[in-house]
């Protein structure tokens, strides 16, 4: 009589360390080394700095395209040198949301409701250069401040990514809030 195989699955580490799911080819759920709770609560501050940082992005954007007076070639080109830089940040932001296995806002709706910065529709008619530059300065600072408080909840969590990232954001808020506020004075 021929001997038959044993039944037994082999001892094989990879996979027992993979649990077992009806569809094979389902994605294996998040294990990051960062709790569930504490993921949503970082993808929720990320979200908030996602919209300071989109509604501050317009405002630069807008701010380059109306800008009138004695400081129209410094002021155009240093808000598109800003505006280029908060776009590509943006990306990277939302994409960290995503990681963390959360959905990024990404409409307007969603910003509004999310965002320190108000939006003050109508204003390049009639402000000068240096309300812009005010504006420009504190819209700044509040997404440093929202910055902070989501870098907060991800050091707590031991998520370096996620405080890199916003680590790099703010010295780079910080700087542009000093360079506008450098013109007002």
């Amino acid at each position: 009589m021929a001997k038959t195989k044993s039944s037994k699955p082999k001892n094989n580490p990879a996979k027992a360390a993979a649990p077992a799911s009806a569809n094979p080819a389902a994605a294996p759920g998040i294990d990051i080394g960062i709790k569930a709770a504490d993921r949503k609560k970082i993808a929720d501050g990320l979200s908030h700095f996602l919209a300071d940082s989109y509604t501050l992005y317009l405002k630069t954007h807008n701010f380059h395209w109306n800008v009138t007076g004695p400081m129209f070639n410094t002021l155009h080109t240093m808000f598109e040198t800003q505006y280029t830089e908060q776009w590509t940040a943006l990306d990277a932001t939302a994409e960290r949301i995503r990681a963390l296995g959360f959905n990024a806002p990404g409409s307007y709706r969603e910003f509004v409701a999310l965002s320190s910065i108000a939006e003050e529709p109508g204003l390049t008619h009639s402000a000068d250069w240096r309300e812009m530059v005010r504006q420009l300065v504190v819209g700044n600072e509040a997404v440093c401040r929202t910055a902070r408080k989501a870098l907060k909840v991800a050091d707590d969590a031991s998520d370096d990514p996620s405080v890199d990232l916003l680590t790099q954001r703010l010295q780079t808020h910080e700087k542009y809030a000093w360079m506008l506020r450098s013109l007002l004075q």
